[in-house]
């Protein structure tokens, strides 16, 4: 197939981004450009992706351009498939698929937010040519009665990409991931305190100004004093975060909204590290209580879970997330909801 992937257009498209839709897009990307399909990412400048780039404009410097950089981000993709021709248009960027009714070709918009998070009436008065689909069974479930939603494809990593777990880890508890206030990062630290541990807070803050706000509020006063506890990573590379995962003895995942799926959960299980997470939204079908991590319901059950945390084999982790969660199984299931979608059955060179 000629698959055109839509990003979104506010950060570039790597191996080393920081939002999940963005991962999710570069690893699933990738997966079929290596099953053969003819791909292309419609995406920032400074992307790297594995098929062809179709630049749409540069990241913003400023913070707050979202409306200005979103339009920009359509009216070239628009004008590109008005003289390109794809067998399916598949949009990760969240907003896209609002422009369905002027594309030739089927579009498939996967849904990464809670329901809650799209206003009212988004879903109203939909193209024909217009599918979407959920990334967990507890996500799909909130948009029951939504005619156009196709299923749920729950998202994957690259497994090569992580190491086999490390059994002797160091002293601190790892909180990765794009830092605002849902994510939960306050309580992160407020856990840490509880539990008399260090914590390493590694992550991107988005261009907002509530968001920059958040972390000078929340975050930056933790950070200072003459014996802190709580470090600032910044946003690492794959290999720095490779190593903050390996050796965490625990990432705390302490969302405050109904995540609709975890991909630094699948990472962390990957390298053998536990996960204790509040048990809400998708998280109890990425982590497997007493198995992989530890489930609670608040920052007072998550301090007193770290007394468990040598309970959960790393082993276990890793064959959770092999068994479940690998980017090869997601590409198998996005292939067959293509098919499905567009009626193209062709077999992959490289499928596996």
């Amino acid at each position: 197939m000629r698959l055109l992937y839509v990003a979104y257009p506010l950060l570039p498209v790597s191996e080393e981004s920081c939002g999940g839709a963005e991962q999710m897009l570069w690893t699933l990307e990738a997966e079929m450009a290596r099953r053969g399909h003819q791909t292309w990412v419609a995406a920032c400048e400074g992307s790297r992706i594995s098929g062809r780039l179709l630049v749409t404009g540069s990241a913003p410097a400023e913070p707050d351009q979202f409306e200005r950089r979103d339009a920009e981000h359509a009216q070239r993709i628009l004008e590109f498939l008005a003289r390109q021709r794809f067998d399916l248009v598949h949009d990760q960027s969240g907003a896209f698929w609002r422009h369905a009714a002027h594309v030739d070709a089927p579009l498939l918009a996967t849904l990464h937010l809670p329901r809650s998070f799209y206003p009212a009436g988004a879903f109203r008065n939909l193209p024909l040519n217009l599918s979407f689909n959920c990334v967990s069974e507890s996500q799909l479930r909130s948009f029951g009665g939504l005619p156009a939603i196709a299923g749920a494809v729950r998202n994957g990593i690259r497994l090569n990409y992580f190491p086999p777990p490390r059994i002797l880890r160091e002293d601190y508890l790892l909180w990765l991931g794009r830092i605002c206030e849902e994510k939960g990062t306050h309580v992160a630290i407020d856990v840490a305190r509880r539990a008399g541990m260090k914590l390493i807070i590694a992550g991107a803050v988005y261009p907002f100004s509530y968001h920059r706000a958040y972390f000078e509020r929340e975050v930056r006063p933790h950070l200072q004093g003459r014996t802190p506890t709580v470090f600032y990573a910044g946003v690492p590379t794959m290999s720095e975060k490779l190593r903050l995962l390996r050796r965490a003895r625990a990432l705390l995942l302490p969302s405050l909204v109904d995540e609709t799926s975890s991909l630094v959960a699948m990472e962390a299980m990957a390298c053998g590290t536990p996960v204790i997470g509040f048990r809400r939204g998708a998280i109890p079908e990425v982590v497997r209580d007493g198995i992989t991590g530890l489930l609670v319901d608040s920052a007072q059950q998550m301090a007193e879970a770290l007394a468990r945390v040598d309970e959960i084999d790393p082993r276990s982790c890793r064959a959770h997330v092999e068994q479940n969660f690998s980017s090869a199984r997601m590409a198998r299931d996005y292939e067959q909801l293509y098919e499905s979608i567009t009626g193209v059955r062709e077999p992959s060179a490289k499928a596996a």
